[in-house]
């Protein structure tokens, strides 16, 4: 399956057997990750991060991913660090930074922008996140960690709580959890509900996603639990995120009713929707989420930039 050249800006951009082609090369860039083994194929190529929003684990991952493959990375990780300070547009931006490398990893706090630079830069692009829109390699990620942790994605029950107006990685991991025939229910309050026209896209493929503000409701039958941060930076009044800070908190006491194998992801970062308590139980997965980012973005790099030899 080629991907060479291939932008990614959307999860909505790859079918099923693509998703599943790209997981397939992540499970073999584990050990490569994890330093096991060494694997300098893409040697001479120039990865472009460009992060304008914010970023720990993507904006890390992609340059730890990058280097385990050999890619030397230019990095700009403030607008204030570019010439779009002295109101350069990001388009003129993304043609200047085209020209100085092999592959653009773009985050932007505005929704679109990742679809407007893969418009104006000859090399490909991947979305890294803008605004509330999309995060497609999270959602890989998360698909990657759910694969590995239940052998399965297809039939699986999973919980998604917390932020699901504002929070760009659910609105990616349910069009892809759609596509492999899982069974969703969204927790949130009305006001942080998944939008219309995510519910509406995802029901035009077949899924019939049950909403709920309940989390102990739904807890119990759940395989899956992927809770997100309410996002403050994202609110538009800050009197509405008061509102609504701090409504869920998964502690040991929650999860008594949980199935023994559940398994309890995150996007992170959290601050208190995830007791720390719960990182000592076998439900935490979270961290080994982070760390899947890594062998996810290295198949990425590695079959977008066509390398070859492993």
């Amino acid at each position: 399956m080629n991907f060479y050249d291939k932008d990614i800006v959307s999860i909505r951009d790859l079918d099923r057997k693509q998703i599943e082609e790209i997981l397939k090369v992540s499970e073999k860039m584990v050990p490569y990750a994890k330093g096991e083994k060494r694997a300098k194929v893409l040697e001479g190529k120039i990865l472009g991060n460009l992060f304008f929003e914010p970023s720990t684990r993507t904006r890390l991952s992609f340059e730890s991913a990058a280097h385990r493959l050999g890619v030397d990375v230019i990095d700009v990780s403030e607008m204030s660090m570019t010439a779009i300070s002295k109101g350069e547009t990001l388009a003129d931006t993304i043609r200047m930074v085209d020209a100085y490398c092999d592959l653009i990893v773009l985050r932007h706090p505005h929704e679109g922008a990742a679809r407007l630079a893969a418009k104006f830069s000859d090399n490909p692009v991947i979305n890294a996140g803008d605004g509330a829109g999309s995060h497609p390699t999270q959602t890989l990620l998360d698909l990657f960690t759910i694969k590995r942790a239940k052998k399965r994605i297809d039939g699986l029950n999973i919980v998604i709580v917390g932020d699901l107006k504002y929070g760009r990685t659910v609105h990616s991991l349910v069009d892809a959890l759609t596509l492999f025939g899982a069974n969703l229910t969204f927790v949130a309050p009305e006001t942080l509900q998944m939008p219309d026209d995510n519910i509406k896209h995802i029901t035009e493929k077949g899924s019939k996603p049950k909403l709920t503000d309940r989390l102990e409701d739904a807890i119990p039958n759940a395989d899956v639990l992927y809770v997100t941060r309410i996002q403050k930076e994202r609110f538009p009044d800050p009197s509405e995120y008061n509102k609504v800070a701090g409504m869920y908190r998964i502690d040991n006491a929650m999860l008594r009713e949980a199935k023994k194998d559940l398994v309890v992801l995150h996007p992170l970062p959290r601050i208190d929707e995830i007791a720390p308590e719960v990182d000592d139980t076998s439900h935490a997965k979270y961290f080994e989420q982070a760390f899947n980012g890594i062998p996810v973005r290295m198949a990425l790099l590695y079959m977008i930039l066509g390398g070859e030899g492993l």
